[in-house]
């Protein structure tokens, strides 16, 4: 009598070779739509068993003396090691931890890629976090999986805390964001190397904001729109730190004495970082603020960087950020119909409002995207914050084409369905 998994793998094997030669040509849309949906729930589920049994296969290691169960997979498989061990891993987690997630992965409730997000915040969380409050926060996540994306996913669970324990959030937030911001300092270095062969290496370690806000600038050069129209504080003394190091504080320095405005145009303004702050936060000792930039750096998942509020209000009064107080005063924003364009001010609260095209299922950064009217200028429409939207040059186009039918969703969302 065979096992359990390995009759269903036999089915499986069978099933697909029933439609091997089946050609999707000949499927309706709706047949097409509705077997990829299928198709990725069953992925989901796959992987998942996949990840179950790697995870209780260290005995299958150890008969080759193989490293881990990862390695063995690697070479027999011939998957990359690197992601045969992040399935390790988050089979484990999802065994001895993540209970409730990997129900929802095992029923097809969310994909694996959602999973590694869910179960990389969840471990980020301080150990002090009490356990009733991490399991509201798995609970919570899980239950947002079925409507958001695993980027979006990323930008929700940033924040799981105000959600689950908000009595806790901004203190537990405040303290970690802080010790990551004194290691990153320490950690900071830049080292030049010539290579003789008329080229220089650079590497260096910065921390996370001040990488934000090179991407930031860097990402003014790289704007797709552009190129398609064109066809130690509290620190020893600086004299005395390693030499390294001392080039990496002054590289930080340098960012700060950046003008931006002597920079190419970048999304439709001058190209600007911006901090994100509520005023409360700004007021106390202990609070956060966002960095908003970057998007397009490999290995985020949210376009934003966050900072404490002490080291907002240093690069408010020392770097040339603009500094957007949530619940503050600000500059008018709804102009009516005194001008077509959105103004400059317009498209940055749009920016910090949307982070992103607002077409259903899009994540190209604001910053290249245009600012659409919701209802036409032409039309009557008045060029106010709320009647503008971001689109990225694709989706505008769709916006302006017959073809579809265009809704805008209760969340601020674009949907396109092609009519009938």
């Amino acid at each position: 009598m065979t096992h359990p998994v390995l009759d269903a793998t036999s089915a499986i094997d069978v099933a697909l070779k029933s439609v091997a030669d089946v050609n999707p040509t000949f499927m309706s849309p709706d047949d097409k739509a509705t077997a990829l949906r299928e198709l990725a729930r069953a992925d989901a589920r796959l992987r998942e068993l996949q990840m179950r049994i790697l995870a209780d296969a260290g005995d299958v290691a150890e008969r080759t003396a193989a490293h881990d169960a990862a390695e063995w997979l690697a070479a027999e498989a011939h998957v990359r090691l690197e992601d045969a061990r992040a399935d390790l891993a988050l089979g484990t987690a999802l065994d001895r931890r993540w209970t409730i997630l990997a129900r929802a992965l095992r029923d097809g409730e969310c994909s694996v890629a959602q999973a590694r997000v869910i179960a990389g915040t969840l471990g980020r969380l301080p150990r002090d976090v009490p356990a009733d409050v991490m399991t509201r926060a798995e609970e919570v996540l899980v239950g947002h999986a079925h409507d958001f994306s695993p980027r979006q996913l990323a930008r929700l669970a940033q924040r799981i805390l105000d959600v689950v324990a908000p009595e806790i959030a901004e203190e537990v937030e405040a303290r970690r964001l802080a010790a990551l911001e004194a290691e990153a300092h320490r950690q900071t270095r830049l080292g030049l190397r010539r290579c003789g062969d008329g080229t220089t290496r650079i590497t260096g370690l910065v921390p996370d904001a001040v990488a934000t806000r090179l991407a930031t600038y860097l990402e003014a050069f790289t704007n797709p729109r552009k190129n398609n129209d064109s066809a130690p504080d509290g620190g020893d003394p600086l004299d005395r730190l390693p030499y390294p190091r001392r080039l990496g504080q002054a590289f930080c320095q340098l960012l700060e004495a950046v003008d931006p405005t002597r920079l190419p145009l970048h999304g439709g303004d001058a190209t600007t970082v911006m901090i994100t702050i509520d005023l409360d936060s700004l007021r106390r000792d202990l609070g956060t603020a966002e960095v908003l930039g970057g998007a397009g750096v490999p290995g985020g998942d949210t376009p934003e960087t966050r900072i404490t509020a002490g080291e907002a209000r240093r690069l408010a009064c020392t770097a040339k950020l603009i500094p957007a107080v949530l619940g503050g005063r600000s500059e008018v924003l709804d102009l009516g119909r005194s001008q077509r364009l959105f103004s400059a001010a317009q498209r940055k609260a749009m920016l910090l409002r949307d982070r992103h095209c607002r077409a259903e299922g899009c994540e190209i950064p604001g910053t290249w995207c245009e600012a659409h009217h919701w209802l036409a200028w032409s039309a009557g429409g008045r060029t106010d914050l709320d009647d503008g939207v971001l689109l990225c040059h694709h989706h505008h186009h769709r916006v302006h084409d017959d073809r579809y039918a265009v809704e805008r969703l209760p969340n601020g969302d674009v949907r396109f369905s092609l009519r009938p």
